[in-house]
């Protein structure tokens, strides 16, 4: 009996240790290509992507708002009217492809 069990054991143990030592997470060289795609995004596109947003958003038709991109970090630069208007800048700068983070440097008016 022990025999048997030693021999059913195995085999299991054998299949768990490969199963688990797959390399799974390396991606097809489709997936990666996609992924570096997604990655390189310059810094100039980032830019007009956040600008066409911020356009696009009517809480801020009017507004002078700079936007400087490095390496995917986007800053907001410029006076407003209310916080609601910053809130819509960062939310268009969050949704704008590319960007990685927003730093928000946007001045209410008083």
């Amino acid at each position: 009996m022990k025999v048997i069990h030693q021999v059913f054991l195995l085999p299991v143990c054998c299949t768990v240790l490969l199963t688990a030592c797959t390399k799974g997470d390396i991606p097809s060289p489709t997936q990666a290509q996609a992924v570096g795609m997604a990655t390189n995004v310059s810094d100039a596109d980032v830019t007009a992507h956040v600008q066409i947003a911020l356009n696009n958003e009517p809480d801020l038709d009017g507004m002078d708002i700079k936007v400087v991109t490095t390496k995917g970090d986007v800053r907001l630069t410029g006076v407003v009217t209310s916080q609601t208007q910053v809130a819509s800048a960062i939310s268009a700068a969050r949704a704008a492809e590319g960007a990685h983070t927003i730093h928000n440097k946007l001045t209410v008016q008083q």
